[in-house]
Order: structure tokens, then sequence, then C-alpha cells
């Protein structure tokens, strides 16, 4: 699914500063809601989106490890200038969306993402 796509389903707002041809060519093979960076860390695959509610650099940091193209941020928080910042010199792309966690995956996958399975 493209980053475009995911914008539009979630009614999210770009944090990063790309623009809709950006958002078109970064293309995103499943998704991930998590509050907990270690499990991002065990679980997460490369092209993948991660939705938190997590707002600080870690959650950056963590993505940049693991070859996340984008974070959105759920229940309307956006993070620090520090942090929009750390994420565009790593290239990932930082959106916000409205909708809380859960409803925000559900919506995902409604869409036509997937999660990761196990096993």
């Amino acid at each position: 699914m493209l980053l475009y796509d995911i914008k539009s389903i979630l009614d999210a707002e770009v944090l990063s500063g790309e623009t809709e041809v950006d958002l078109k060519n970064k293309d995103i093979h499943t998704a991930c809601g998590c509050d907990l960076m270690s499990d991002v860390l065990a679980f997460v695959k490369d092209q993948s989106l991660l939705l938190t509610g997590l707002i600080n650099a870690q959650v950056v940091r963590t993505a940049e490890m693991m070859d996340i193209v984008a974070i959105c941020f759920v229940r309307g928080k956006a993070p620090s200038d520090d942090v929009i910042a750390l994420a565009k010199d790593a290239g990932i792309t930082i959106l916000s969306t409205k909708q809380p966690l859960y409803l925000a995956c559900g919506m995902l996958y409604d869409g036509g993402l997937r999660g990761l399975r196990n096993g």
C-alpha cells in the first residue's frame, strides 16, 4: 500500500514535509501498532509503518534501526521539532492521525494493509 493511501485512510497530517509525490513513491508492506519498542525490535520487518502513541526520539531511533519507512502518531499526538528533524535526517516520514491506535490499525487492515504473522 502506498503511504499516500495510508494518509488518506487515516485522514492523517504529514508532519515531516513530504509532498504528495513523495508519499506516492513510498510503498508500505506491513504495519505494526505498538508502544513497546522492544516488541518493534523483535517483530517488525523493513518497509513497515509503525503506529504508536509514543512521541519521543527513541521511537525514531528504533524505526531507523528496523528500516521502518514511516511512523504514524495516533490520538492527534505530535512530536517535538527535534524528533521530526531526527526523522527527516533518517528519511522516515512522520504522520499524525486523530484516530486511536486500535481504530487506526483496523482502518488500515480494512483497507488491505496486513500486519506481520509470527511463525
